[in-house]
């Protein structure tokens, strides 16, 4: 079903949200490797259940993913200069190569020069390598707890920032808002959440609502409140989801525990 611009498709579990992501993701490689084309694409560390179900279908099937670019969402910074220790658990580079690059065949697997990160002071090349590829195939997510796409975190009620002056945020630094810390230090350190980094470097929304397509997926408990909100509540950077809204081909993939009781159309 669509509604308000947004694309909404509901499967029965989270486990085939997982595989919708990780299928959605292996056709468009096979799509673009068949037409000589490469295959750019933004991608989270969150969720990232659909890494090896695609890495398990690449290597069964022999799929190329040699001309295929990976720019990853964001990575969490100790200081606004410094990112977090590759090794460090919380590390997105390491989940990334723990939940994807090293369990494909290195024959298959796409060099680590086309495995891209943000970078503190090396934003703009980001953007412009991203941009120099022609803008990313398809944008991979999901959605914060306020709302936020990457870490583009919202903007505080009062911030006179405009919907479209947020859509053109670059790729930048900033500070991680209290409730993505409290939630992702619920999720990951048992609830220390004075542990939690208080930076991160995000790609931009400019770059994520430049991608030819979006594809987010969602299916944590909290995950009703903010879909709520995001598909019947007007375009603005307070919940920077709701943007998505003039993007033109923005697709949410839920389960049905998600949806029932957020009030769909029937």
């Amino acid at each position: 079903m669509e509604i308000n611009n947004i694309q909404l498709k509901i499967l029965k579990t989270d486990n085939d949200v997982n595989l919708d992501m990780a299928l959605d993701m292996l056709s468009v490689i096979i799509k673009n490797n068949e037409a000589g084309k490469r295959t750019v694409f933004i991608v989270p560390v969150g969720p990232t259940k659909q890494y090896p179900m695609l890495a398990a279908m690449v290597n069964k099937l022999n799929i190329s993913l040699k001309n295929t670019w990976f720019f990853n969402m964001d990575e969490y910074l100790i200081a606004p200069d410094q990112a977090i220790d590759p090794n460090h658990f919380l590390s997105f580079k390491r989940r990334m190569n723990d939940e994807f690059y090293s369990q494909v065949r290195s024959d298959l697997v796409m060099p680590e020069s086309q495995r891209l990160f943000p970078e503190p002071g090396k934003e703009k090349a980001f953007d412009d390598l991203l941009e120099s590829l022609g803008g990313a195939d398809v944008c991979y997510g999901g959605v914060g707890i306020n709302g936020h796409i990457a870490f583009n975190e919202s903007a505080q009620a009062n911030d006179p920032i405009t919907a479209e002056e947020f859509s053109n945020l670059p790729s930048r630094v900033l500070p991680i808002s209290t409730e993505t810390i409290a939630i992702n230090g619920a999720a990951y350190l048992r609830g220390d959440i004075a542990a939690m980094p208080r930076w991160c470097i995000t790609t931009g929304m400019k770059q994520i609502l430049s991608a030819k397509r979006i594809y987010l997926s969602l299916g944590a408990a909290w995950h009703p409140g903010i879909l709520k909100r995001v598909l019947f509540e007007k375009p603005q950077p307070q919940i920077p989801a709701t943007l998505l809204k003039n993007h033109g081909n923005v697709l949410f993939c839920t389960n049905e525990e998600i949806v029932k009781d957020i009030g769909l159309p029937e």
